[in-house]
């Protein structure tokens, strides 16, 4: 295998990329090349990478552990390049789609804001572009999982879609005839920052009472662990599981035991899905969706946490009993929903950026112009490799 320096080489030579994109999807997204492309979804500890079909099938994935929060923001950056550059020797990767856990501006440029990254106002798609000779497409994690599930999961053909997904918080997306609803400044989605109850748990954000306080990993981990602490006698069964060593109280662990049958986690995950589904009826009465569809971490605990939360929306919706409900449905993608939904976007900018390279081209050949190599161009649905 060539080393990391000899392929970043071989692909600067590949020519110019392409650093400008569409403000939004095309809506004509069966027409995008049926070409390979790569999905990244970035954690706050790792970060995904998959070769995704034009099916939406992962054709392989790699993994890679995010060092920790305080390292520069080039260190996640030279892990995608390596993680790219190392399927690209096995694959024909015509784009890159990038799907960032935090706030990504309207142009889809910069990461504005990343709670669990270093990431402050970061040019990520430029300097990604920099380095990688391939088109590069940088969204939000929960735009990216909702635009996967709405192409090839469990939101195929809802017209007006709320994506809500549950991992440590609380992240959202809006999708309406075929496109990502990013509000005017590319943040709209931070579902998990809305009050729902006053002067509640303060929130990491810096508010109180936030949803995510009340419905999420966090909130999961946090009540288990105060029973656990306070030697409560319904924990007793948690603890024997962890030695007696509260902080290995996990989500995974409650969701776990509740399987089980044990009485304390299924509360527990009861009461993270009433408040789930107390956010939802406040969400349809803001955005009448057809379909919310729930995905994340915690979301493996299924109708644990689904059916009281369709029970809760159904107590709190407004006009009950008067107007269509929206489903309630589980995410079909689950962990590579985000990385699929990447791929696929990117697809889009990789159809722009083949044609701005054949004008490119046609405009070499009118004028005469000699750049020291010769180009030649790819038959259709491939590009040039090095």
């Amino acid at each position: 295998m060539s080393t990391y320096s000899e392929r970043a080489h071989r692909l600067s030579a590949r020519g110019t990329v392409l650093r400008t994109i569409a403000t939004r999807e095309r809506r004509s997204h069966l027409s995008a090349p049926r070409v390979p492309t790569v999905g990244i979804d970035i954690g706050g500890t790792k970060v995904m990478a998959g070769v995704v079909d034009a099916d939406g099938s992962v054709l392989e994935r790699l993994r890679a552990e995010t060092p920790d929060k305080s390292k520069s923001p080039k260190v996640v950056e030279d892990i995608i390049v390596e993680l790219v550059l190392d399927l690209s020797d096995r694959h024909d990767v015509h784009a890159v789609g990038v799907g960032a856990a935090g706030w990504v501006d309207t142009d889809r440029s910069r990461v504005l804001f990343a709670p669990h990254l270093a990431w402050r106002n970061e040019p990520l798609r430029d300097a990604l572009a920099a380095r990688l000779a391939v088109p590069i497409l940088v969204d939000n994690d929960a735009n990216s999982a909702a635009w996967g599930e709405w192409r090839f999961g469990a939101g195929r053909g809802a017209d007006h879609l709320v994506m809500i997904t549950l991992g440590t918080g609380i992240g959202g997306a809006i999708l309406e005839g075929g496109s990502v609803k990013r509000g005017a400044y590319g943040v709209a989605g931070e579902f998990g920052h809305m009050q729902v109850v006053p002067s509640g748990h303060r929130c990491p954000c810096g508010n109180r009472g936030c949803w995510e306080q009340y419905s999420s990993g966090n909130a999961l981990v946090r009540e288990a662990r105060e029973l656990a602490a306070a030697d409560s006698p319904v924990a007793q069964h948690i603890l024997e599981r962890v030695g007696g060593n509260v902080a290995d109280i996990t989500g995974p662990l409650i969701t776990g035991l509740a399987r089980e049958g044990d009485a304390m986690c299924v509360e527990l995950l009861q009461d993270i899905g009433q408040w789930l589904g107390v956010g939802l009826a406040n969400l349809a009465a803001a955005l009448d969706p057809t379909c919310f569809v729930i995905g994340g971490g915690v979301s493996d605990a299924d109708d644990l946490l689904i059916g009281p939360a369709r029970e809760a929306f159904r107590r709190q919706l407004t006009g009950r009993g008067y107007r269509p409900e929206a489903r309630i449905v589980r995410a079909h993608l689950g962990a590579d929903a985000g990385m699929v939904g990447a791929a696929d976007l990117s697809r889009l900018v990789a159809r722009r950026f083949r044609r701005a390279n054949r004008r490119r081209a046609e405009r070499r050949r009118r004028t005469g112009l000699r750049t020291g190599f010769e180009l030649r161009l790819p038959p259709r649905g491939r590009t040039t490799r090095p």
